[in-house]
């Protein structure tokens, strides 16, 4: 679509008419309606909805829709966002040493396929400079040890500041985020394999392998302050045999963990993800 379109994603206490009152929002202000869905979690008592409509022709400028909205808002003490189809995010990929998620990411923001810029790649190692000069992405590369860890995050968080980050996306990247980082900037994207809790730590694929499994996968998630616990965007599995040895897995588990992440960032980039608690609703 080449109009522009604002897209409202809200959650708030169920009760009856809310889809009305915020169909008659856009309504009565000369808006177009061109995608809505929404979910009711009877067990937290939530009403979820996505919807977007069409700029063009709407009577309220941008800036003056949210303070508009919040009169609505505010009484069903809901918690919602606004965002506009041609804003475009500016992401920063994080790495260590595997350049799978990164080369995928880079290829699909190339190619058109995420709507993003990818100003700049930080590392806590240097092995992947090349691509980032390859492609001419700002490389910074942030070494972190345990007793630098917190003096070099402070020296992150000034990085995505600089280029005025919007979403960090963890593409492989090692290390775990402190708390205090996360209280800072909180929209971060991971991508792990699923043998976790079973298979944590070192040669997870070796270890799997060891014990037969018939299934592996992948699951990216938004990163909270429990390690590998926050709230699911996307996931997928691949059968396994015992024909496949540990580089069958392990090449399994890279094409997942692209496509997982690559699904993951195009549904957060089209606000098409809502979270609440620990959960998420992705509409389609």
């Amino acid at each position: 679509m080449n109009t522009p379109t604002a897209t409202l994603l809200i959650s708030c206490p169920d009760q009856k008419g809310l889809v009305a009152k915020i169909a008659n929002f856009i309504y009565s202000n000369g808006g177009n309606i061109i995608h809505a869905d929404q979910h009711t979690d009877f067990s937290a008592g939530l009403f979820l909805n996505r919807i977007e409509w069409q700029l063009e022709g709407f009577h309220l400028p941008r800036e003056v829709i949210e303070p508009a909205f919040r009169a609505i808002a505010t009484p069903l003490n809901a918690d919602w966002q606004i965002h506009f189809s041609d804003a475009v995010p500016r992401i920063a990929v994080w790495v260590s040493k595997q350049d799978h998620c990164l080369y995928d990411l880079i290829w699909r923001q190339r190619s058109g396929e995420l709507q993003a810029e990818i100003p700049v790649i930080m590392s806590n190692h240097a092995e992947l400079e090349a691509i980032a000069k390859q492609f001419e992405i700002d490389f910074h590369h942030i070494p972190i040890t345990k007793e630098t860890k917190l003096e070099q995050e402070k020296k992150q968080l000034e990085i995505l500041q600089k280029y005025e980050i919007d979403l960090v996306i963890l593409a492989k990247y090692m290390q775990v985020l402190s708390s205090d980082f996360i209280s800072k900037f909180s929209n971060v994207i991971n991508i792990h394999h699923s043998f976790l809790p079973a298979f944590a730590g070192a040669n997870p694929y070796q270890r799997a392998f060891e014990r037969g499994v018939k299934i592996i996968g992948a699951t990216a998630h938004y990163v909270t302050e429990d390690l590998d616990e926050g709230p699911i965007i996307e996931q997928d599995v691949v059968r396994v045999s015992h024909r496949d040895d540990v580089k069958d897995l392990i090449r399994k588990g890279k094409d997942l963990e692209r496509i997982v992440l690559a699904r993951a960032v195009r549904l957060h980039l089209q606000n098409r993800v809502l979270v609440y608690g620990n959960r998420t609703v992705v509409f389609g």
